[in-house]
C-alpha cells in the first residue's frame, strides 16, 4: 500500500539524494578524501556540521532569498550528523 504523504516527504527525499549525488560529481569529492572527512579526523566533524546546519539556516531568505540550495544543504549536513552520530556510538 502506497503512503500518502502530507507534506511532500518522498518527492523531498528523492531531490535530496539527487543533490547529494550531484555534490560528489563537484570539486568536493575530486580527491580521495573530502575536507569534511580531515575535520572528522581532528574531531571536530559534529561541530563543524552543526555549525554549516547553523550558517545555511540563518543566511536562508537572506542570501539569494529563499533559496532551496541552502535547504539541502542543511539537510546534507544533517545527514553527515547523523552518520558521525552512528559512527560515535558504535563505539
Amino acid at each position: 500500500m502506497a503512503i500518502n504523504y502530507a507534506f511532500s516527504e518522498d518527492k523531498v527525499i528523492s531531490e535530496l539524494q539527487k543533490y547529494v549525488d550531484e555534490t560528489y560529481s563537484q570539486h568536493y569529492a575530486q580527491r580521495k578524501y573530502q575536507s569534511t572527512q580531515f575535520i572528522e579526523d581532528c574531531g571536530h566533524g559534529e561541530g563543524f556540521c552543526m555549525g554549516n546546519i547553523l550558517k545555511y539556516a540563518q543566511r536562508y531568505g537572506r542570501k539569494n532569498g529563499k533559496s532551496r540550495a541552502d535547504l539541502m544543504k542543511i539537510l546534507h549536513y544533517g545527514i553527515i550528523m547523523l552518520h558521525l552520530h552512528d559512527m560515535e556510538s558504535k563505539k
